[in-house]
């Protein structure tokens, strides 16, 4: 009698598998640890913030700004974790429109406004010939709001020039788009904050309206990062 050959690495899963698995639980469970202890500051009426979530919840142009955004992120957050459920991990490569709308907020407001570095070597930038041990600022900001790129509109917040992917948005220019650096140095913590910001928006999304304060100035500052100079307030509203 012949036996078919089973495929066991299908069945039973390798121990790089079970630590993977192990980790992205532990990951999640400090995801909803910090968006519970963030959920705390924000029960009351004005909430205040200077990390990148106060950029992507309340800036000149945001989602904040924009109910018809708001309401489309808040349809996707329902549609796959429904109404009440915590967002798990599995779900948040799902959220489409919650992701270009980080993406955009980033781009308006990246985290990191220059990238500093010192070649080793003489090298060839395009007719540039740049000597070696020359210290390089790349204006990121600059970058991020250069009309030539983004177009004229470049100023405002639409989160749909991502709907076609990133490449797509930088006309296949991925340099022109480094909210968290670039190449082999880009920040370890990147996917680590872009999913903490989908968690605590799609929570947020699950509960409550946003509107900007009356007491909000519009007025950033670059203090390690780009902060608000004066934090940021946002009243909540609670869905009925």
């Amino acid at each position: 009698m012949i036996f078919p050959l089973i495929n066991y690495s299908k069945i039973v899963k390798s121990n790089d598998d079970l630590k993977s698995d192990e980790l992205q639980k532990r990951i999640h469970n400090v995801i909803i640890k910090t968006v519970k202890e963030r959920e705390k500051t924000m029960g009351h009426e004005n909430a205040d913030s200077t990390d990148f979530l106060g950029q992507l919840l309340l800036s000149k142009n945001s989602i904040i700004n924009s109910q018809e955004w708001q309401e489309q992120a808040r349809e996707e957050v329902f549609q796959i974790f429904g109404k009440e459920t915590h967002p798990r991990f599995e779900g948040l490569a799902k959220l489409k429109i919650i992701g270009i709308i980080i993406n955009e907020t980033l781009r308006l407001y990246p985290p990191g406004i220059a990238i500093i570095r010192k070649n080793e070597r003489e090298v060839k930038l395009g007719n540039l010939i740049v000597p070696a041990n020359i210290i390089l600022n790349v204006p990121v900001l600059a970058l991020h709001h250069d009309g030539d790129i983004w177009g004229g509109d470049a100023h405002l917040f639409k989160p749909e020039r991502f709907s076609q992917g990133v490449s797509n948005a930088t006309k296949n220019n991925p340099s022109a788009y480094m909210p968290f650096g670039f190449g082999p140095r880009n920040c370890v913590g990147s996917n680590f904050a872009t999913n903490t910001a989908k968690v605590t928006l799609a929570m947020m999304l699950q509960h409550y309206r946003f509107s900007p304060s009356p007491n909000y100035v519009h007025f950033h500052v670059h203090i390690t990062m780009l902060v608000p100079k004066n934090g940021v307030q946002v009243m909540l509203h609670a869905l009925k």
